[in-house]
């Protein structure tokens, strides 16, 4: 069986996105181009380093090209994307591993989610080997969507991306751990409750 690329160059929208509530989200990338829809389930830190990387190496790129790469130093209001995704959400595959690259001639930012694929292996070596196999863009290997983005899409992604994942629930104050609506019971107070 070849290996399935979902490609979107470029696409007419590409998001980060959730479904549930706070606490038991399911966190997706979607691709949109025309009526063609792709969903790739994903979990929460995995949109956080996404994004952080990605904003990262805009950074980069701005900074070598001396402020003359065609990528805005922040999100332009005017393309900035705080709708829900595209209904119904159906899940491609569940994301393994990631890759992000700039093409410097087309000055695109190449994204590239591969499914998650279990390895097995005896040894070490044997693991680095299967991993590299399936790391290069082979005819067998895994689902994969790539997405190429301009650098406003790119940064308005990863705004948004960001947005996304701090939309959670709120920290607690002492522990920094997620605060449940059933209750939390805090580390740090060690279950012990103050009387008012």
């Amino acid at each position: 069986m070849s290996r399935q690329v979902f490609l979107y160059d470029p696409p007419d929208r590409f998001v980060a996105g959730t479904v549930g509530l706070p606490g038991r989200r399911t966190f997706f990338l979607q691709a949109i181009a025309g009526a063609r829809v792709t969903s790739v389930a994903l979990e929460k830190t995995q949109v956080a380093a996404l994004a952080e990387r990605m904003d990262e190496l805009l950074d980069e790129v701005v900074r070598r090209s001396g402020g003359n790469a065609a990528v805005p130093a922040v999100t332009p209001s005017e393309i900035s994307d705080t709708e829900p995704l595209e209904t119904p959400v159906e899940e491609e595959f569940r994301v393994g591993t990631m890759a992000l690259a700039w093409d410097g001639d087309e000055e695109r930012m190449i994204v590239e989610a591969q499914a998650l694929v279990e390895l097995d292996a005896e040894s070490e070596e044997d693991l680095a080997e299967a991993e590299e196999r399936l790391l290069q863009d082979e005819e067998n290997g895994p689902p994969m969507l790539r997405v190429r983005l301009t650098g406003a899409q790119a940064r308005a992604f990863a705004k948004r991306a960001l947005d996304v994942v701090n939309a959670g629930r709120p920290p607690c104050p002492l522990c920094s751990l997620p605060l449940d609506p059933e209750g939390h019971v805090c580390p740090r107070q060690n279950g012990y409750r103050r009387g008012a």
